[in-house]
């Protein structure tokens, strides 16, 4: 006989992740899941997209780290609500955490919410937090190998953030073969090549988000 111990965690979770969902959805509010390893670059692209589209939408982070605030208190020192998740030393977010995050959050003021999942290219993917996208970043000095070693989390997520591509002329990074690759993993997420701290590639990025941003916020008024 096998048991799997992961069943009832995943299912909670899931139950969970509806309730933020259903309440996500009366609000009107786009959430963002942005997953990628530590250093690839995940605050500093937070940091370009609320740049680059503060001005339109009313934008929240949440920030999941094992430990420390360093990343809440950057984003919050631009003026953006930022809620802090510790996770005690858990490699992923789960939706009891978010479902928290969010009582401290005024849902029906905001727009966008963006989730800085634990820096990880594995353990995310399991986990349903209620989000509307699953997005994640690769770096160019992670290497063009990644989709090869972490499948799972280029076929959940529904587009795909190249950042420091300013470094593509240091590292032996192939992006053909990086391309080919992701797409014959998943074939319909556009690949936004980006430097991020100098705000290169971020326009193109921002108007797809924005895109996902105001249909929601259109089906929201429709509903109401």
């Amino acid at each position: 006989m096998e048991i799997d111990l992961s069943k009832p965690i995943l299912d909670r979770n899931e139950r969970l992740a509806a309730e933020n969902r259903a309440r996500f959805d009366e609000a009107g509010v786009f959430v963002l899941d942005l997953m990628a390893s530590p250093g690839a670059g995940k605050t500093s692209t937070i940091l370009a997209t609320i740049a680059a589209l503060r001005e339109r939408y009313s934008i929240a982070v949440i920030e999941g780290d094992i430990a420390s605030r360093v990343d809440a208190e950057k984003v919050a020192a631009h003026g953006i609500p930022a809620v802090q998740i510790n996770t005690g030393g858990a490699c992923h977010l789960e939706s009891d955490m978010i479902k928290r995050a969010i009582d401290a959050l005024d849902l029906a003021a905001l727009d966008l919410i963006i989730i800085e999942n634990v820096g990880n290219l594995v353990c995310p993917t399991d986990f349903n937090l209620g989000e509307d996208a699953k997005v994640m970043i690769l770096s160019v000095p992670e290497g063009h190998d990644k989709p090869y070693k972490y499948p799972g989390i280029f076929q959940v997520s529904e587009a795909i953030i190249l950042n420091k591509v300013d470094t593509m002329p240091v590292f032996d990074f192939d992006e053909a073969e990086f391309t080919s690759v992701v797409k014959s993993l998943n074939p319909g997420a556009p690949i936004f090549r980006m430097a991020a701290t100098k705000g290169d590639g971020v326009a193109a990025w921002a108007e797809w988000l924005a895109a996902r941003i105001d249909a929601v916020k259109t089906a929201a008024g429709e509903r109401a």
